[in-house]
């Protein structure tokens, strides 16, 4: 039984993934879509060659995962099952796909850990645990922060980088500038792709690296139980799990998510050339960094706050404040809402294993 839930949960994880890079497409391409540097279908081939080339990346320059350790650590291991691991899945999967119908630019990042929470505080709570000990809150607090944070971070860096371009190039040629500024949006967007790939894709991993680690323990295998730290020996016996993320989440991204590239691309603010390489590089600059710490944050939070920054460079009513502010509701019920569905979910679970 345990063996078919671990195949179970892979499935899914990979479903997720591939979902996730639909419904998080808009975050690389919405700004050079809008701009008509590339066409849509153009702009999706562009930023699924970068995603999976991510993976290259993480395993030769970085030469770790450190976002899939993380997400796979934010509960407690006495307090993860597989049946936890897959009821927050399908939370996860189902909070994506509701808010990608509706067109709203929610984080997968989040909706991922909020599920993996919310199931295993309702495991705890029908065992009779000591549902304060669940989260590891080590883990979770900074990734809590960065709701708020990632995305003033991507407005502050892409405000003083538009301002800081707009001065070198007040002499060009508008026409001139036009024409380098497109080109440098290929370079932007790819630079912005990267980040997502490696951010996103190990997310996945994590999830599944903490169904496989809990599937060996509790089978009692020594080698697993006593490797000095388990994600990383998941990630030399399991390395096919991360290269199949990165080529997942890259097929999905070619699958497009038109509903959330209008809202992004377009219904915040209106942006040239110019303002989505100002974007684009200080949404790449804050996913780099983040990624650094091995703190998992949400690209759609942080291109959403990249673009409100150039927004605000011409004047502040050039933002659609009322659709930001749809956007901040979004994010901050995403954890809570995923939760109570994975809560839900679990029951159910429960009672059919």
């Amino acid at each position: 039984m345990e063996l078919y839930l671990l195949i179970s949960v892979i499935i899914l994880a990979f479903i997720f993934d591939y979902i996730n890079g639909f419904h998080d497409a808009s975050n690389s391409i919405a700004t050079i879509v809008a701009t008509r540097v590339l066409t849509p279908f153009q702009a999706v081939l562009w930023a699924a060659f970068f995603n999976f080339v991510a993976y290259f990346i993480s395993l030769y320059w970085i030469g770790e995962f450190k976002i899939g350790n993380t997400i796979a650590k934010t509960v407690n291991p006495d307090f993860i099952t597989l049946e936890v691991i897959l009821a927050g899945l399908l939370a996860a999967i189902s909070w994506n796909l509701i808010t990608w119908k509706l067109g709203i630019p929610s984080s997968s990042s989040h909706t991922l850990i909020g599920g993996f929470m919310g199931a295993a505080l309702m495991h705890a709570f029908m065992s009779g645990g000591d549902m304060a000990m669940v989260v590891n809150y080590a883990k979770v607090i900074p990734i809590i922060l960065f709701i708020f944070l990632a995305p003033n971070i991507g407005l502050v860096i892409a405000y003083f980088i538009t301002v800081a371009i707009l001065w070198i190039c007040r002499k060009a040629s508008p026409h001139k500038a036009e024409k380098w500024f497109r080109s440098l949006q290929l370079v932007s967007s790819a630079l912005f792709s990267l980040g997502h790939g490696a951010n996103d894709a190990q997310k996945v991993m994590g999830i599944i690296g903490a169904a496989v680690i809990y599937f060996h323990v509790q089978a009692g295998d020594a080698e697993w139980i006593n490797a000095p730290n388990q994600f990383e020996h998941f990630v030399e016996e399991w390395g096919w799990v991360p290269l199949t993320s990165f080529v997942i989440i890259g097929l999905g991204t070619m699958s497009g998510g038109w509903r959330i590239i209008k809202t992004m691309g377009s219904k915040i603010t209106k942006v040239t050339s110019l303002e989505g390489v100002g974007a684009e590089t200080a949404g790449a600059i804050t996913l780099y960094v983040s990624e650094h710490f091995g703190i998992p944050v949400s690209t759609t939070h942080v291109i959403t706050g990249s673009i409100i920054g150039v927004g605000v460079t011409k004047r502040v009513s050039a933002v659609r404040w009322g659709v930001t502010i749809k956007l901040l509701w979004a994010w901050i019920l995403t954890i809570p809402v995923s939760a109570v569905i994975a809560s839900i979910i679990f029951v159910f679970i429960n009672a059919l294993v």
